[in-house]
């Protein structure tokens, strides 16, 4: 891998790394914002969690569409978004699902149910945006 394929938007290799890095800010939004909203405001964390999870989406889209997707596959930004959205609901529910099996179910931490949330749901997020969403 050269320095060039890691600038190619059309680049597989250069597009995870860009996601990965966007991916990691939009979870420092995610992370932050669910222990502010529970540990500070006091919100059960399943709610903190979700409205979180939004925050981290809005962060990763705004960032994904300007620097690590190429074209999209869809002309209208509107519904772009709204594909965007489909995908990150469905990010959403495992989000909460796995919170919730890890926090609840497994015993641990809500903080850490988030890590291993974050891990999964990264890559459903990638795969799904760079196959349905924009041109590959």
């Amino acid at each position: 891998m050269n320095l060039k394929s890691l600038v190619d938007k059309g680049n597989l290799a250069g597009q995870l790394l860009r996601y990965g890095v966007v991916g990691g800010i939009a979870f420092v939004v995610d992370y932050g914002s669910l222990w502010l909203l529970t540990e500070v405001c006091g919100l059960h964390y399943m709610a903190s969690a979700a409205i979180a999870f939004l925050l981290g989406l809005i962060c990763n889209y705004v960032l994904s569409t300007r620097w690590v997707f190429g074209e999209s596959r869809i002309r209208s930004k509107w519904a772009e978004f709204a594909a965007f959205a489909v995908i990150g609901v469905i990010g959403l529910g495992l989000n909460e699902l796995i919170i919730w099996v890890g926090t609840d179910l497994l015993g641990l931490h809500y903080m850490l149910s988030k890590v291993i949330s974050t891990v999964i749901v990264f890559f459903w997020n990638f795969l799904a945006r760079r196959f349905l969403v924009f041109k590959s």
